[in-house]
């Protein structure tokens, strides 16, 4: 069964077959992208421009940033900042290649966390980058333009 429309008006039907109408309220979907972290601010601010371009696709109407360790917010702090901006769903994003300690253990933790300290919001958390088919356009990508580059650089 499909989803209703946002804001549509579905009919459900009781035992007895009476029709009750009512509004289903579409979830406040926010995406929360989490890296490692840097103590370099350039590198951090990489996460930064990819939670931008998301968020101008349109798809998410929050998308925030968060960082496992060096570097804030934090992926509490983010977390929080999703339901301050009115998400009643989040999908935790790790920003990672692989599903290491670091995701599976950590940001599981994370997510259990912030589920236990907001009980009334989903928190999904997604699987890491890693072996998504796209990646592989990608490093060919980049080894193609390392190609006719000097050696060193």
């Amino acid at each position: 069964m499909n989803p209703p429309a946002p804001g549509r008006v579905i009919v459900r039907r009781r035992s007895g077959g009476r029709e009750t109408g009512g509004r289903v309220p579409e979830p406040i979907r926010a995406l929360l992208l989490i890296a490692h972290g840097s103590r370099r601010a350039e590198a951090n601010a990489d996460l930064r421009h990819v939670a931008d371009e998301l968020l101008a696709r349109g798809r998410y109407p929050v998308v925030e940033v968060s960082y496992l360790e060096l570097a804030e917010p934090t992926i509490a702090a983010g977390g929080a900042r999703c339901v301050d901006r009115g998400a009643t769903e989040v999908i935790l994003l790790p920003y990672f290649l692989s599903a290491g300690v670091h995701v599976r253990e950590d940001m599981a933790g994370a997510r259990a966390d912030l589920a236990a300290r907001f009980p009334a919001v989903t928190f999904r958390l997604a699987e890491p980058l890693g072996r998504h088919p796209l990646l592989l356009d990608v490093v060919d990508q980049r080894a193609r333009e390392a190609e006719g580059t000097r050696p060193g650089g």
